[in-house]
């Protein structure tokens, strides 16, 4: 490694910039947009500056295409801070959609943080200059599509210079099937007993050929099913009966799928609540809470922005998280930061009415932001530049840990 880098593709546009300026000005020209985006940039820099934009904005199968495009030339990136950097951090990424990936710009948005992406690439090698960094981290998340890449990045990361957070082979515990095995048995905790199912076995499922506790056991309707590697609720249901599955089924060209028993989590109001959680070297930080009429709870489709009564609520839960939430489930906060052992991972979780956690997903790709209006949501600042803090005293903490004990 050396401080002697080739020309670092810097992408001045981060994906929070487009998205906060898109969110907070709904009449913005885009084209307008895109030209200062544009302007100055090398091709390569343009490229992957576009990509940002039109993964936010679509169409996404152009985003793509330009990643590729800016792939062939570069697959190093650097994003350009606003200080001085204290402590430079590399990201191991995947190339494709951003769900691959842990979005720490978002994290380290004008800090002194100084951000490199590195690409990892399935059939080539590393590049033979690295840019110098105090600490890396393993920004895939585990899927179908990383876990050949995971694989690769553990066939070097042994011998990596740097200390290195979110170990591939811990990564892959997030994957819902296996995280399911490993966190069951927490005393507090609740999960959905989840397993992989192809198509055909569904179908014989859906044709009254196989009873519902062969695929799940001890299962029973109503259960969920989701195609594997499908996030943020798309092609997520509850079925019901035989029926509901045929029609599912009929409707999907995927052929894999992860299927879980439902649990109704209801609060005693007939809402849902979905907390998303940060453990940052296992302490957890609160996100959001979102509050919904519909058991898929996502928080830009809750209606919280509408909803004065969810904000409040939003805001005292926040406000209380430590001596409230975090207090009542820590010993199951605690048991899960220490199964996964990963340095910063996102939990989606809720409370059921008699008090156990539930947990729906937990990975290293959760969206954790500051982008929220000021003017609509201003309790959340305080706690987003508290979870900011958090992360880079863990990269500063990590840095100048000695080598002998990292």
């Amino acid at each position: 490694m050396t401080d002697e880098l080739p020309m670092l593709a810097e992408v001045p546009l981060q994906p929070i910039v487009a998205m906060a300026t898109l969110t907070c000005n709904p009449k913005i020209e885009i084209p307008k947009l895109i030209t200062q985006l544009i302007s100055g940039l090398n091709e390569a820099n343009l490229f992957m500056s576009q990509c940002h934009l039109f993964t936010i904005v679509g169409p996404h199968d152009f985003a793509h295409e330009m990643q590729s495009k800016a792939l062939a030339q570069s697959v190093i990136y650097q994003i350009a801070g606003t200080k001085p950097p204290t402590i430079r951090l590399l990201a191991l990424m995947a190339p494709g959609d951003a769900m691959e990936n842990t979005q720490l710009d978002y994290l380290i948005e004008g800090s002194d943080v100084q951000l490199n992406l590195l690409y990892i690439l399935p059939n080539k090698p590393l590049p033979t200059i690295i840019p110098e960094h105090d600490v890396a981290i393993v920004a895939l998340c585990d899927s179908e599509k990383t876990r050949t890449l995971l694989q690769k990045i553990e066939g070097f990361i042994a011998l990596w210079p740097r200390p290195v957070l979110n170990l591939p082979n811990r990564i892959q515990h997030c994957y819902r099937d296996n995280l399911c095995q490993l966190l069951q048995s927490i005393y507090g905790l609740l999960i959905p007993y989840t397993v992989r199912a192809s198509k055909v076995n569904l179908e014989s499922l859906a044709n009254l050929d196989l009873p519902v506790n062969e695929i799940l056991n001890d299962g029973a309707y109503p259960i969920t099913i989701r195609p594997l590697d499908f996030h943020s609720g798309n092609a997520f249901s509850k079925i019901d009966n035989a029926q509901d599955l045929t029609h599912y089924l009929s409707e999907t060209h995927e052929q894999e799928f992860f299927v879980s028993s439902y649990i109704d989590y209801a609060s005693a109001d007939g809402l849902y609540r979905k907390a998303r959680i940060a453990l940052i070297d296992g302490r957890p930080y609160i996100c959001h809470l979102a509050i919904s009429d519909c058991w898929i709870v996502h928080y830009q489709s809750a209606g919280m922005a509408e909803s004065v009564s969810k904000r409040e609520e939003e805001a005292c839960f926040m406000q209380n998280f430590d001596t409230d939430f975090a207090l009542r489930h820590q010993n199951a906060l605690l048991a899960i930061a220490e199964r996964l052992a990963l340095d910063y991972v996102v939990i989606d979780c809720a409370e059921t009415r008699d008090g156990s956690l539930l947990i729906f997903e937990i990975d290293n790709a959760g969206w954790v932001h500051a982008t929220d209006s000021i003017e609509i949501f201003p309790y959340k600042q305080a706690h987003m530049k508290k979870l900011f803090a958090a992360f880079r005293a863990m990269l500063i903490k990590v840095a100048r840990t000695p080598a002998s004990i990292k």
